[in-house]
């Protein structure tokens, strides 16, 4: 009975990354959908919009990481 735990335990630490991936994606998927939407309506524009799309990237894809890092630290 401990080892169909242990499985199933396993199971849900691998579901909830699965599940808080989802959120940094979508996030990614906004900040170059309207990054490059902006720079179409502003061309002049381009290397300031660039810079903001890239900072937020970054702080999106931490967050994927840290919830990467959290699955195995936590999962035992």
């Amino acid at each position: 009975m401990s080892a169909a735990l242990a499985a199933v335990e396993g199971s849900v630490n691998t579901i909830g990354f699965g599940l808080a991936a989802i959120g940094p994606g979508v996030g990614i998927g906004i900040i170059f959908g309207n990054g490059v939407q902006a720079i179409a309506r502003q061309p002049e524009a381009t290397a300031v919009i660039r810079q903001n799309m890239l900072l937020g990237f970054a702080v999106v894809e931490a967050l994927a990481l840290m919830g990467f890092v959290l699955a195995f630290a936590l999962g035992g």
